[in-house]
């Protein structure tokens, strides 16, 4: 079967929002990255459960966007917090939000989606987390100013 662009763009949102519930989920738990891709993509990936149908995430984006987040957790953490407003470090603010910024720093240093593109797919993210509320904004912005941290040549002339 032949995936249409569309149907590729969606898999890698859908990779995108498990890897911050999976980042979630090991903080939470204490599990190794491992255990917690092998879970995700056993159970969650396009399950049904109380009859909606989870999205079928791209597997290759949610293992790399995993990997890349634990990895480099040390490096993203100090990038967020220089782009979080001073005196409130990561550890302090929602752990969703938290596992937001490792999975987009992560993409950030992998340096192949264009940056605006994962500040628009991350936003998105945090909009399915926190509908009706100022966590999107407050993720745009921190988001723009670790993009323009990791990718600076994606945003000169």
């Amino acid at each position: 079967m032949t995936l249409s662009g569309n149907q590729k763009r969606k898999m890698r949102s859908a990779a995108r929002l498990y890897a911050v519930q999976a980042l979630f989920q090991m903080e939470h738990s204490g599990q190794t990255v491992e255990a917690v891709v092998r879970e995700f993509e056993d159970h969650r990936f396009g399950a049904v459960y109380e009859g909606d149908e989870m999205a079928e995430g791209d597997v290759d984006t949610f293992r790399q966007l995993m990997n890349d987040a634990v990895n480099h957790q040390a490096q993203i953490d100090q990038m967020t917090d220089r782009a979080l407003v001073a005196k409130w470090p990561i550890g302090r603010i929602d752990p969703t939000l938290r596992g937001l910024f490792r999975a987009a720093g992560a993409e950030f240093l992998a340096k192949k989606t264009p940056p605006k593109v994962v500040i628009v797919e991350f936003v998105d993210v945090a909009r399915a987390f926190f509908p009706e509320s100022k966590e999107p904004q407050f993720v745009n912005a921190v988001l723009d100013h670790m993009a323009r941290e990791a990718r600076p040549e994606a945003f000169e002339g």
